[in-house]
């Protein structure tokens, strides 16, 4: 399966649980499983907290290099979700994380600055469609940022339809 086989599960199952009011707040490589059929699944729902009415959640939660400048912030929605999926995409199809630092101070500025870039040579080999895809993922403002039902509409996951 690839990369854009994967991440539209899991678009599709952050969808579903923005459906049904949930956000799940750790999104990370460590809470997706891969079946032996390939059926990727999003686990480890913990942290995860309802989200009645798309009302504001204050509680600092996740793995810092997932967590979205508005968790950091204190205050967020679901949207910090598809911040964290843009940091997996960012991940999946480089190997690096897109905000890195000596320590935890100098990946949470970078994190709030929105401070990443696609100059490692490995994105040599990914397309302009994907990068874009993750440029509307990692979007500082969240109102501005696209949702899970935006991402799945766009052009990078249609070149890969069956």
């Amino acid at each position: 399966m690839t990369a854009a086989g994967y991440m539209r599960s899991l678009f599709s199952a952050i969808n579903h649980c923005h459906a049904v009011n949930i956000v799940h707040r750790d999104i990370k490589p460590d809470n997706i499983m891969i079946t032996e059929n390939n059926t990727v699944r999003l686990i480890d729902f913990g942290l995860s907290k309802a989200n009645k009415n798309g009302q504001s959640l204050h509680t600092v939660a996740g793995t810092p290099y997932y967590m979205a400048p508005e968790v950091l912030e204190g205050s967020y929605t679901s949207k910090a979700d598809i911040w964290s999926l843009g940091v997996l995409l960012y991940t999946l199809v480089s190997g690096y994380l897109p905000f890195q630092g000596n320590n935890a101070a100098e990946v949470f500025r970078k994190i709030k600055d929105v401070d990443y870039h696609f100059n490692h040579i490995e994105f040599a080999n990914v397309s302009a469609d994907c990068k874009d895809l993750i440029s509307k993922l990692l979007v500082g403002n969240a109102k501005k940022r696209i949702d899970g039902q935006q991402a799945l509409k766009h052009p990078w996951f249609k070149i890969f339809s069956d």
